[in-house]
């Protein structure tokens, strides 16, 4: 196995064998300074499963055995948000780096409290908001730095229909507890959208929001629109819904379609994740460039542990540490008090 450019090979535990684990265990797999050592769900005979598919050599159903038998550098959290404070406490007292997946929390007051534990302890924490790493974004936010659509943004716009949301079986063969949570698009999904929107348009000052209810049979809403003021003076435009259809082959690859706006004119990326320029006075022209079909959304899973491991070997910050996460918590929980008060609320960090 090889490791990094100082021989480090960086043994990991994962805790968590669920549906979307799949595609962390396949992206650790794929890195060469990557071992990971043992995993750990509650459900032993899931643990078994990821173990043996992805050559885990360790299977536990009590996390603490897990850290108590195995020495890591570092631990990837992939369970439930109201799991994770105690998670996060535990292995933060025994000075283990963390990865931890989205949603953070049930409230935005548990993830400031998660947040304060790791700084206080000193430890290196990574939330796993893994849609800023798809491979259309990164390719969108480097035309933006190189002038291609202008030097100020207009506006970003951002369109999405799941499709998965319909009838009384919805959302039950992949993520069924999706049904009983009690905010639901905007915390499991929107959370998405406003940490993309924040990498490419920088910091939202204001939020209006209206959101509902369509599938009776779960208990949040499934449908939003929301609008936003960035700092820069762009404008923001977030249409999301769950329970209608989209036309695309794979609605789960893109999850929408992006449309920004600059001086100097535009960038759109369709569903199918064909991005195309459109300078002002100009027709639309294709952009080439690469994004795989392996893994997760343009294998953006991978992209995100390989960004945790390359600034956990040079201590530099990570894109999504605490500090930055907890502003997207803060632009989520304004959307929320928008569509309360019908009036337009200011994020507070």
């Amino acid at each position: 196995m090889s490791s990094q450019p100082d021989g480090r090979t960086y043994r990991g535990a994962v805790i968590g064998a669920g549906y979307f684990s799949q595609f962390h265990y396949d992206a650790w797999k794929r890195m060469p300074d990557v071992e990971i050592v043992s995993c750990c769900d509650v459900d032993m005979e899931k643990a078994n499963d990821v173990a043996q598919t992805h050559g885990v050599k360790s299977v536990y159903s009590d996390y603490r055995q897990m850290l108590d038998q195995h020495q890591v550098d570092f631990v990837d959290i992939i369970t439930r948000p109201d799991t994770h404070l105690e998670l996060v406490d535990e292995i933060s007292q025994r000075g283990i780096a963390i990865i931890c997946q989205k949603p953070l929390a049930p409230t935005v007051q548990e993830a400031r409290e998660m947040v304060s534990l790791v700084e206080e302890r000193g430890i290196r924490f990574m939330v796993h908001e893994n849609f800023r790493f798809q491979p259309w974004y990164r390719e969108m936010k480097r035309l933006m730095e190189d002038g291609v659509i202008g030097d100020r943004l207009h506006s970003l716009s951002f369109r999405n229909r799941a499709g998965d949301g319909h009838g009384p079986e919805a959302y039950l063969a992949r993520q069924p507890y999706f049904q009983t949570m009690e905010k639901f698009l905007i915390f499991e999904a929107g959370i998405h959208t406003i940490d993309t929107f924040r990498y490419l348009g920088g910091e939202i000052e204001q939020t209006w929001c209206w959101h509902r209810k369509l599938n009776p049979v779960i208990a949040g809403e499934d449908t939003a629109v929301g609008v936003f003021r960035f700092e820069g003076g762009a404008m923001g435009l977030y249409d999301a819904n769950r329970f209608n259809e989209s036309t695309s082959k794979n609605p789960r690859y893109t999850f929408g379609e992006v449309l920004l706006e600059g001086d100097g004119g535009s960038i759109r990326l369709y569903d199918d994740a064909r991005l195309t320029i459109q300078s002002l006075g100009e027709t639309e022209r294709d952009h080439a460039y690469s994004p795989t079909q392996h893994g997760f959304s343009g294998d953006c899973v991978f992209a995100t542990q390989r960004h945790f491991i390359d600034n956990l070997a040079t201590g530099e910050t990570f894109e999504t540490d605490g500090p930055n996460y907890l502003k997207s918590l803060a632009v989520q929980e304004a959307m929320y008090a928008s569509s309360e008060s019908g009036c337009w609320e200011s994020p507070r960090v």
